[in-house]
């Protein structure tokens, strides 16, 4: 990441965050998919989260993501050729398949993924994590999302 030298100075990350969904998706997936994709990232890769905020009385709030969320859209075909080329970068991944929109735990989520070949996954949205130029080569073909 670069340094901020002032209070005043842009930081500009050397990592990108971004979310890869498919066009299909009706608005509530769109969100629902997002927030499931993006919060396994902090878990994994803790450089993401930044400090705790806290308002002006000292009211504590958790702490997010240190840079911004990109949220991109896709067809089915821009989505499977995003997921092939996070795997062979070996990035960070987290994936939503549309097997997701009928179990309603984790556990039977973990279970919808693993009973299915990576490239059979009827995927519904791809998170990433790196470098930004190899993110943006991953996301090739994507649009930004309305």
């Amino acid at each position: 990441m670069s340094t901020e030298t002032t209070e005043s100075t842009p930081v500009r990350f050397d990592t990108k965050i971004a979310v890869l969904l498919r066009d299909d998706l009706a608005p509530w997936q769109r969100l629902n998919v997002t927030a499931f994709l993006v919060s396994g990232l902090g878990t994994e890769i803790p450089e993401v989260i930044g400090e705790p905020y806290a308002d002006a009385d000292g009211t504590p709030y958790l702490p997010m993501f240190r840079q911004p969320v990109l949220v991109l859209e896709g067809s089915k075909e821009v989505l499977t050729a995003a997921h092939g080329r996070a795997l062979s970068r070996a990035l960070p991944r987290a994936v939503f398949t549309s097997d997701l929109f009928t179990t309603g735990n984790d556990r039977d989520n973990r279970a919808a993924v693993r009973a299915v070949p990576k490239d059979q996954l009827d995927l519904v949205g791809l998170a990433v994590y790196g470098p930004r130029n190899a993110v943006d080569k991953v996301l090739k073909g994507a649009r930004m999302h309305p």
